[in-house]
């Protein structure tokens, strides 16, 4: 993702405090205290300009989202559809992915998505794939038991990967689209990149896969 700098902002981050979390790490555990209803939380990883995070919660407000996305200047713009829609079920954080256990607690999310994430295609980039083994392991950490991922991308390498990387890893595949828009599901909410490709005439492919319990 190629973006314009805007050296303003941090700035501009930091003056919404009470929608841009400053210090993920002080809201380990407690990130329900930050919406207004206690209700299942769902996060997307890579949120960039925030158009389906905002769509999302829109669409449903019994659920808290969280859009979690590292560079600064995408998630201005998340934050400007949250501030001109005054959505109240919507927080934003600016960190890594690799961190979420130092910001979620075992258990805290119901629910992730991986959306459009980059496919790192060279083999030796592998382990920075958001659907490697270190990052389910990652998530397997902060998601309840039976907790799921959804996961969309236009890339068929990274599909066929991040569906071999699932099934080793124990999760089980509830379904698979290798072509989202032929039968798209009554809940499908497009990202930007998702229109664009569209548009191209480009396949989407999509998993919703789901982890196991825990035990005890």
């Amino acid at each position: 993702m190629r973006l314009r700098n805007k050296p303003w902002a941090p700035e501009y981050l930091a003056a919404h405090p009470e929608v841009v979390a400053q210090d993920a790490a002080a809201w380990y555990g407690k990130w329900q205290e930050r919406f207004p209803r206690t209700q299942p939380i769902y996060i997307e990883v890579g949120s960039g300009k925030g158009r389906f995070i905002a769509q999302m919660a829109k669409k449903y407000p019994a659920i808290n989202f969280i859009g979690i996305e590292m560079q600064v200047n995408a998630i201005v713009t998340a934050l400007d559809h949250l501030l001109e829609e005054e959505i109240d079920n919507l927080q934003l954080l600016a960190v890594n992915g690799a961190e979420l256990t130092d910001f979620f607690a075992p258990n805290e999310v119901d629910q992730i998505f991986l959306n459009f994430s980059d496919p790192w295609p060279k083999k030796r980039h592998a382990k920075r794939r958001l659907t490697s083994p270190g990052f389910l392991k990652i998530y397997q950490e902060i998601l309840r038991g039976g907790g799921e991922l959804h996961f969309k991308t236009d890339n068929r390498p990274l599909f066929e990967y991040s569906l071999a990387s699932f099934s080793q890893f124990g999760l089980t595949l509830k379904q698979v689209w290798l072509d989202l828009h032929q039968d798209a599901p009554l809940d499908n909410v497009m990202t930007e990149y998702e229109e664009k490709f569209v548009e191209q005439g480009k396949p989407i492919y999509r998993a919703e896969v789901q982890f196991p319990p825990k035990k005890a």
